[in-house]
């Protein structure tokens, strides 16, 4: 009687949780309190609400307590979870990948809007593979590629790939360099885009935990943007569309980088929820000519 008294509740354990991450500086306290303590108890969230008056195990709660310190750490709660939701599906990720962001999912909407009939896409620079798939549920009669160049990426883009679209043609080589001689209709890509300047000032989540080498995109963010602009109409077929995502305040530099290189046409952007210019919309012109 007296060590199950002394077990402390649900409830309890989650408060302490919150003020424990709040005084971390953690941005969403409750919420990532809530995701912890129901993969702790093999549950969701809303089971951690209907079990805030039960007493939590001693065994549940030591797990909980090493999932706490990870995040108190700053370490990403979807690294600490293994899974990240995209597209309304459960994705596998580790420090190998980015954490897919809501924000990529606009590009696929821009993809679907623009080119989601065409008959050939590929996702460049995959990761996790989230675009790719995502992109494979909604066109179902599409030919489905993805790329990716580093080892530790493609294990885990395979794997999310053999869960949710195992039809997806995944290729190991450095942006579009594998399908040099496949004709595409549309090159869809998340490509590294944060200048290196910028890196020590990001969140401790993303500076300290998401792989570099999927987030610089050199001295000024688009040394990435700018090869697949020059590379693409390599590939795309007359009237393809390259579709890309870009950080905020890049746009005017990645719009002029598309009009000096002459192969392109109806240029445009699109403005994600907070009305930053986030997305990239170029068609290849009709006409080839020579890149400048």
């Amino acid at each position: 009687m007296g060590a199950a008294a002394a077990l402390p509740t649900v409830g309890a354990e989650f408060a302490r949780a919150v003020a424990r991450l709040a005084a971390a500086g953690v941005s969403e306290p409750r919420a990532d309190a809530e995701v912890l303590l129901a993969h702790a108890l093999g549950t969701n969230r809303a089971g951690v609400v209907a079990a805030s008056r039960d007493l939590l195990p001693a065994p549940e709660a030591a797990t909980f307590e090493v999932l706490l310190a990870r995040r108190v750490a700053r370490e990403p709660v979807q690294y600490i979870v293994g899974e990240r939701e995209f597209w309304s599906l459960p994705l596998a990720v580790d420090p190998r990948v980015l954490i897919p962001r809501s924000e990529t999912e606009l590009l696929v909407e821009t993809v679907l809007r623009v080119g989601g009939g065409r008959r050939r896409i590929v996702d460049v620079g995959t990761g996790s593979g989230a675009i790719a798939l995502a992109l494979a549920r909604e066109c179902p009669e599409a030919e489905v590629w993805a790329t990716e160049v580093d080892p530790g990426a493609l294990a885990v883009a395979r794997a999310n790939l053999a869960r949710h679209a195992p039809r997806v043609g995944l290729v190991c080589g450095d942006l579009l360099a594998p399908l040099r001689r496949v004709s595409i209709d549309v090159v869809a890509s998340n490509p590294p885009y944060v200048a290196e300047r910028d890196h020590a000032g990001l969140l401790p989540e993303v500076r300290d935990h998401e792989p570099a080498r999927a987030l610089l995109g050199g001295a000024d963010g688009l040394a990435v943007l700018r090869r697949l602009v020059a590379g693409a109409p390599e590939v795309l077929v007359p009237g393809g569309w390259l579709i890309a995502e870009m950080g905020a305040g890049q746009a005017d530099a990645v719009r002029s980088a598309v009009v000096r290189d002459g192969r392109y046409e109806h240029v445009r952007t699109v403005e994600d929820h907070a009305g930053i210019e986030r997305v990239l919309v170029a068609r290849r012109g009709r006409e080839r000519r020579e890149s400048r």
